[in-house]
């Protein structure tokens, strides 16, 4: 198994191939709290030439985990696949190496720049992970989570607190959309 996306290789014998299962990405790499647990992450991929100095990756991810719902806080499972399109070109002269290249046009978003002509996979795989995580990861999009007032998981179990919690802070707007409604009456 090769574990090296080595651009040397791909200018020699041409297009090159990939298939690697990493079994040793952890919570710790993925660097999400709402991720508590990874299983095994997949990734295939396909590498070639795109052009003087460039090189294209396609591909795809497949990976299971453990997330903790943002709204309910209840553990659920995650399965996802996800394809990806990367091109790697030679980082910009006279950019120090840990400092942001600034991207100007829209089509290179998809460009990652390059100082090492090796990519490992690893590193690919462990960044298409971290790429498809939801922003707002929930066990279900009508998750209606905990109650503010006590706290009571509102999937499980009627809250019986009486009053919708409200925040003080927003007492300022509290007659705001009767205001708004009369000036369009006028």
């Amino acid at each position: 198994m090769r574990e090296v996306i080595d651009f040397d290789e791909i200018d020699e014998h041409g297009p090159q191939s990939y298939d690697a299962t990493f079994n040793d990405i952890t919570v710790a790499d993925v660097d999400r709290f709402e991720v508590t647990g990874v299983g095994p992450v997949r990734i295939e991929a396909s590498a070639e030439k795109g052009g003087p100095h460039e090189y294209v990756v396609d591909g795809s991810v497949q990976f299971t985990a453990d997330f903790d719902c943002s709204r309910c806080l209840e553990p659920y499972p995650f399965a996802n696949t996800s394809n990806f399109h990367v091109r790697f070109r030679p980082r910009p002269a006279g950019t120090p190496e840990n400092e942001e290249v600034e991207i100007t046009e829209a089509e290179e978003l998809d460009v990652e720049f390059y100082i090492e002509r090796e990519v490992p996979l690893r590193d690919l795989a462990l960044e298409q992970v971290q790429l498809s995580i939801p922003m707002k990861p929930l066990c279900d999009e009508n998750c209606l989570g905990l109650c503010p007032n006590c706290g009571a998981n509102r999937n499980r179990e009627s809250c019986r607190c009486e009053e919708p919690a409200t925040d003080e802070r927003w007492g300022a707007l509290a007659g705001f959309r009767e205001q708004l409604a009369k000036k369009k009456e006028v």
